[in-house]
């Protein structure tokens, strides 16, 4: 064990007087390394900070949800002229399923509509989200309320005009003071505050809780009514926990089909989504995304590997003495291996860590242009760009420590002389 730490020690010198020595032709050589490594991890760095953003976008909702609506999530075999065809899904089909689905925690229903500008006294703040929903969301997305309360189900059914507030409408139109019980005024009318979200912080998309409203969806049909094609409505359920997922959905397509008087022969106009089946095509999406980034990279690795097996092979000629009198003095052609191979190794570890630094100041600057999203260098990312530069190392070194190894000792001597 003490022979190899010193065969380690003796590598580790060797490889930094070949970087103080030849600064030019080992940066050189390296360069290839350090642009690989840089490469992978930047997009590992990239997609992994991408995934958690979108995550972190939908976190809020349960991964059992299910968005019954008129449009897919995803790819679908029946033809987009026919989908577009397909009738919304009303708040009657709402009620009907609410009463006859069984193995439900909370349903609820949604209207998806445009944005609107909303007010309060003089001031005012425009391009606002609206979330216009039945009592039973806020059973279903994790919304935390930092003043006030949500709306209850009396409220929900008779359509109040009441609402609640994303954190920055509220801190836009009241400052410091207290909303609750304040009259905001939009689409001609003058609601109630009688809530405000916990500050959420925007996603990657610019979509933020802090930036919505949210209303008894029975006063937004008032306004558009239910047959407006500017909104959007659907129905969303969130299954009680531990329930066969494959057998809930093929009941609740049953159902969707017997309230809307469908035949046997006829296909489901509706679709019944998932929410993770959305988060399974997204771990797709990124898993594609890395697989392509490190075939990119590989490239640049190549070089790099060429660049450290140079390295070593002009390394073993300038020592081909040196090398000729460890053996004489009883150097085995396993300790000289090992000590071309420990220095290869470090060489590129070297060139690697240099990327991982680069990757590194370029994730805290692009943060900083980026709002709040913020790119990730994890330490797997690191423990990844650490692995590849020593097996790059490896695999460059291996034949000319191999040479090295196999020198005779009197040729490898007068060679040098």
């Amino acid at each position: 064990m003490i022979i190899y730490l010193r065969v380690l020690k003796e590598s580790f010198n060797f490889a930094i007087n070949a970087l103080k020595n030849n600064r030019l032709r080992t940066f050189l050589s390296l360069l290839g390394v350090t642009i690989g490594i840089f490469s992978i991890i930047a997009v590992l760095a990239a997609v992994d900070s991408l995934k958690k953003e979108i995550e972190g976008t939908i976190s809020t909702l349960d991964n059992s949800t299910i968005i019954i609506m008129r449009f897919s999530f995803g790819p679908t075999d029946i033809p987009r002229w026919k989908w577009q065809q397909f009738p919304d899904v009303t708040y009657e089909e709402y009620q009907y399923l609410k009463r006859n689905l069984p193995n439900i925690e909370a349903i609820s229903y949604s209207l998806n509509v445009p944005a609107t500008s909303i007010r309060f006294e003089e001031k005012s703040v425009s391009n606002v989200e609206i979330g216009a929903v039945t009592h039973e969301y806020f059973d279903i997305e994790a919304l935390q309320i930092a003043n006030g309360r949500v709306f209850n189900e009396s409220e929900s059914i008779s359509g109040t005009p009441i609402v609640i507030l994303g954190d920055e409408i509220a801190e836009n139109l009241f400052g410091s003071s207290d909303p609750i019980g304040k009259k905001v005024r939009f689409y001609g009318r003058k609601f109630i505050v009688i809530g405000v979200l916990k500050k959420e912080g925007s996603g990657i998309f610019g979509n933020s809780k802090d930036t919505a409203i949210f209303l008894p969806v029975n006063m937004t049909r008032k306004i558009y009514g239910d047959n407006n094609k500017s909104t959007f409505p659907q129905i969303i359920i969130k299954p009680e926990k531990g329930v066969d997922n494959a057998e809930f959905i093929a009941i609740l397509k049953q159902k969707m089909r017997l309230s809307r008087g469908l035949k046997f022969d006829k296909v489901d106009t509706f679709f019944v989504n998932q929410l993770k089946g959305f988060t399974d095509f997204i771990d797709n999406i990124t898993r594609q995304m890395n697989i392509m980034g490190l075939i990119i990279s590989g490239f640049s690795l190549l070089v790099g590997g060429f660049g450290i097996a140079n390295i070593m092979f002009v390394s073993v000629k300038e020592r081909t003495s040196l090398i000729g009198i460890q053996k004489s003095l009883g150097a085995k052609n396993r300790f000289i291996l090992f000590q071309f191979l420990f220095e290869a190794v470090i060489l590129a570890i070297i060139g690697g860590l240099i990327g991982l630094i680069l990757v590194y100041f370029v994730s805290i600057i692009a943060s900083q242009f980026t709002g709040d999203f913020e790119f990730i260098l994890s330490p797997w990312n690191m423990f990844i760009g650490t692995s590849i530069s020593a097996i790059i190392g490896l695999i460059s070194g291996i034949l000319p420590a191999i040479s090295a190894s196999k020198l005779d000792p009197v040729e490898a001597i007068r060679t040098g002389m």
